[in-house]
C-alpha cells in the first residue's frame, strides 16, 4: 500500500514537471522532438519510481531511421511509459481525446504533437486518422493501441480497423509490438501498483505499399498473430481466424 502511495504521489508530481518542461520546450524550439524527448524522461523517471523494468527484443528488426505504424497491445497504463521510454524513435501518439483535456498534461501532449482522436464523431476520427498518415509520410512515426482500450482481464482483444486504415494509406510498414507483464503491475481500474518485469517484443515490420483497403482484415488478421505469438498463454486471448492472404503481397 505504502508503495502505491509512493507511486501514485510521484505520478503526480512527475507529470506536472515534465508537462510544464515539454510546453517550455515547445515554445523555444517550435517543434515536437524535444517535448518527445522530455516524455521520455517522464516515463523513465515513473518506471524508476514504481520498480518496473523493461526487456525490449527485436529492435535490430526495424530502421531507427525510417518512419513506421507500430501497433502494440494494451494490457495497462504501464505500456505507455514502457513505450515511450524504450522506443528509440520519434514518434507520435495518437490517443483519445480524453487525454487532452487533462489541465497541464493535455497541452503538453499537443505541445509534442500528439494527434487527438474523437472515438465517438466518425468524421473526427477519420480527419485524425489522415492527419496521423501525412506524420507518416512526412517521416514521423505513430503508434497506435488496436484493441482501442486497456483489456480488462490482461488477456489480447479483437482489434478495431481504424489505424490499420492509418497503416494503408501511409503506405509505410507496420510493426507489431507485444508488451507482456504489465497488466500484473496496474490492471484497468486497479490502484494497486505492483512491481514486475516487463517484455517489450518489437516484431518484423510488415509492408503495406501493395496492401488495399480490401485487404485490411488480412492486415489486421497477420499483426494480431504476429503480437500474439510472444505472448505467455495467459494473455494471449482467443486464438486468431485465419484469413487469406491477397494475391501479390508479400509479408
Amino acid at each position: 500500500m505504502l508503495r502505491s502511495l509512493f507511486f501514485f504521489s510521484a505520478l503526480f508530481v512527475l507529470t506536472v514537471f515534465f508537462s510544464l518542461a515539454a510546453i517550455i520546450a515547445a515554445l523555444l524550439t517550435r517543434g515536437g522532438n524535444v517535448p518527445h524527448l522530455v516524455g521520455r524522461l517522464w516515463s523513465r523517471s515513473i518506471l524508476f519510481a514504481s520498480g518496473v523494468r523493461v526487456r525490449v527484443e527485436g529492435l535490430e528488426q526495424i530502421d531507427l531511421d525510417q518512419a513506421y505504424v507500430f501497433a502494440a497491445n494494451h494490457q495497462s497504463q504501464f505500456d505507455i511509459f514502457a513505450l515511450l521510454a524504450h522506443l528509440p524513435v520519434q514518434f507520435r501518439w495518437l490517443a483519445k481525446r480524453e487525454l487532452f483535456r487533462i489541465p497541464i498534461f493535455g497541452l503538453a501532449m499537443k505541445s509534442a504533437g500528439y494527434i487527438s482522436i474523437d472515438r465517438s464523431n466518425r468524421r473526427e476520427a477519420f480527419r485524425s486518422i489522415d492527419l496521423a498518415a501525412t506524420r507518416v509520410r512526412e517521416g514521423t512515426s505513430i503508434v497506435i493501441f488496436p484493441e482501442g482500450t486497456r483489456s480488462l482481464d490482461g488477456k489480447l482483444k479483437s482489434f478495431k480497423k481504424g489505424g490499420f486504415h492509418l497503416a494503408i494509406k501511409s503506405g509505410r510498414p507496420i510493426v507489431p509490438v507485444s508488451l507482456s507483464g504489465t497488466f500484473a503491475i496496474l490492471p484497468k481500474k486497479g490502484f494497486k501498483i505492483r512491481p514486475r518485469n516487463v517484455l517489450m517484443h518489437v516484431g518484423e515490420p510488415v509492408p503495406t505499399e501493395d496492401i488495399t483497403v480490401a485487404d485490411r482484415n488480412w492486415l489486421i488478421s497477420e499483426i494480431r498473430r504476429r503480437i500474439q505469438q510472444h505472448l505467455p498463454p495467459e494473455e494471449k486471448g482467443e486464438p486468431e481466424p485465419t484469413v487469406a492472404k491477397p494475391t501479390g503481397v508479400d509479408s
